[in-house]
């Protein structure tokens, strides 16, 4: 950062070397400029060491937590196993598509509100028991 401090010196002397007299108007406001340009080269040089110590506080704490994942024994594929466990949370039931004869997965909550749910693999509209009690199938309303 230090070219900004430079370039804001460079602009003083070249300001001092033309002679701009603060009496004026016009050299008032070059003087001005000039001050409010080294004020926003102290400003980005503060956040450039901001930005430089987050950075190394960042790279500290992927460096720790790597440690503690290699102590815990943690490694990639449990993270899929807790993904696909999940899933397998919620409520689902399950029904044979009469068409292709594969089996689909529907959310219950899909499953009782009788919209109509046509088939991923073969794309025909499925009929099933929703099991809910109420004596019709559903799947077209």
């Amino acid at each position: 950062m230090e070219y900004l401090y430079e370039r804001v010196a460079y602009l003083k002397g070249l300001a001092e070397g033309m002679k701009v007299d603060e009496s004026t108007d016009q050299g008032k406001l070059i003087l001005k400029i000039i001050d409010v340009l080294n004020d926003f080269a102290d400003s980005i040089n503060e956040l450039n060491e901001s930005q430089n110590e987050l950075d190394e506080y960042v790279e500290a704490i992927d460096e720790d937590l790597s440690a503690l994942e290699d102590d815990l024994g943690f490694d990639e594929d449990d993270e899929c196993d807790d993904l696909e466990d999940d899933e397998d949370d919620g409520d689902y039931i399950e029904v044979e598509c009469p068409h292709c004869k594969e089996f689909v997965y529907l959310d219950e909550d899909l499953a009782e509100s009788g919209e109509k749910v046509v088939c991923p693999n073969c794309h025909e509209e499925i009929e099933f028991d929703c099991g809910c009690g109420c004596g019709h199938e559903h799947g077209s309303k």
